[in-house]
């Protein structure tokens, strides 16, 4: 295809309107550069582009977009992109031509004419646009003034993402603010509740004013084994989403067979939740996965926990199944109320907590957060599904180990 070249007055208002309006319009910053390209190399010639970015926190330029449209495909890339110019921008913004000698038996790649142009949002500049020709013809004054036009137009593209994400970053803390205000006060409420109980009930029993009987005696301290019990395993799940968060929580794999380890956990949870029924259907061949049985427990035991909690009195069903010659799914049932689905998106965040039901069921938020976290680290995957009234499912995929 053969590429005309055309003064800023012939390429005229429409074609600087289109380049503008894709600026305007693109949210994403690759298929714009994409349409810009495209568009500008109909309107003068350029072999190859290239958009530097600045990286204040190294004080280097990072490749933003680098394309190849010409005769420069083959080339090297430290002749190819402009790199040295770009630096020279960056450290002088100015508009930067550099043209070579012209002599016709020196191959046209190793003779670049080089255009850099910096790219500036007011008095700052966020990096540099260059364009490379190899050989003829060289920039002219027409073409430098449209390319700086364009650099404007790029300049004010990459603003507006900086901007986005400078949003994105803002709203991020805002939550993440906004959750660890919240955790505070959750926590603080969740401590002092086992810690009041352990207390007052020990105080009581201590009195030298009054004696108690044996069983009221058995009755005080077995609530305070269970709020002991209480406090412990909050303790050991901060510590643990701490550890999953930074990566730093040890898993040690070994053979497991899931239909074992399920009913293990929920025996355990039967001790101290007798009314609890738990059905477990599993196809003893498929329910062999390699794991860490301990924190597999964890998460089976988190799961049946909440059951007790968000659906008292229902029954849980447990089914195991192989989903091909990969995977074994793993579904968790109960029939009690069910989850809100402008929740469901939520429940597996770090102290997230169904807000209707705050005042009603103790909870610190990280149950299911740990639980994803040690899903993922078995290079599974797990997600809930449920319906207000008739009960929730969590559903678990993981590797199929024969």
């Amino acid at each position: 295809m053969s590429v005309q070249k055309y003064s800023p007055a012939e390429v005229g208002l429409d074609h600087l309107y289109e380049i503008s309006s894709i600026v305007t319009k693109t949210t994403e910053w690759k298929p714009a550069l994409n349409e810009i390209a495209s568009l500008v190399r109909r309107i003068f010639i350029f072999d190859n582009l290239a958009v530097y970015l600045a990286d204040p926190a190294r004080h280097d330029l990072d490749v933003m977009y680098a394309r190849a449209m010409g005769r420069g495909r083959s080339a090297e890339a430290d002749i190819a992109w402009g790199e040295v110019i770009a630096n020279q921008i960056m450290d002088n913004p100015r508009t930067i031509l550099e043209e070579p000698v012209n002599n016709p038996e020196i191959d046209r790649l190793e003779r670049p004419y080089i255009l850099g142009i910096p790219l500036q949002v007011a008095d700052r500049t966020l990096g540099a646009i260059v364009f490379i020709r190899f050989g003829s013809p060289p920039f002219e004054a027409e073409a430098i003034r449209l390319a700086e036009f364009i650099s404007g137009q790029i300049a004010l593209l990459v603003e507006r993402q900086n901007l986005r994400l400078a949003y994105e970053n803002l709203e991020q803390q805002n939550m993440e603010a906004r959750l660890q205000e919240d955790f505070i006060s959750t926590i603080t409420h969740e401590l002092r509740t086992p810690l009041g109980f352990i207390k007052g009930y020990s105080t009581t029993l201590l009195r030298s004013d009054t004696k108690w009987d044996p069983e009221t005696q058995q009755e005080f301290l077995r609530i305070i084994d269970q709020e002991a019990d209480r406090l412990q395993e909050l303790i050991e799940n901060l510590l643990d989403s701490a550890r999953l968060q930074s990566s730093n929580l040890k898993m040690e794999f070994q053979a497991v067979r899931l239909d074992t380890l399920v009913k293990s956990v929920a025996d355990r949870v039967r001790m101290h939740n007798a009314d609890i029924q738990v059905e477990i259907e599993a196809d003893k061949q498929s329910s062999m996965i390699r794991g860490d049985p301990k924190r597999l427990g964890q998460v089976f035991e988190n799961l049946l926990n909440n059951a007790v909690k968000y659906a008292p009195g229902s029954k849980v069903s447990v089914r195991i199944e192989q989903q091909d010659n990969e995977n074994v799914l793993i579904h968790v049932q109960d029939y009690g109320p069910g989850i809100p689905q402008r929740f469901l998106p939520h429940i597996f965040d770090r102290f997230f907590r169904n807000p209707e039901l705050e005042p009603y069921v103790h909870g610190s938020g990280l149950g299911l957060f740990i639980c994803k976290k040690i899903i993922q680290a078995h290079h599974g995957q797990i997600y809930a599904t449920s319906v207000v009234g008739e009960g929730t499912t969590f559903h678990i995929s993981l590797p199929f180990e024969p």
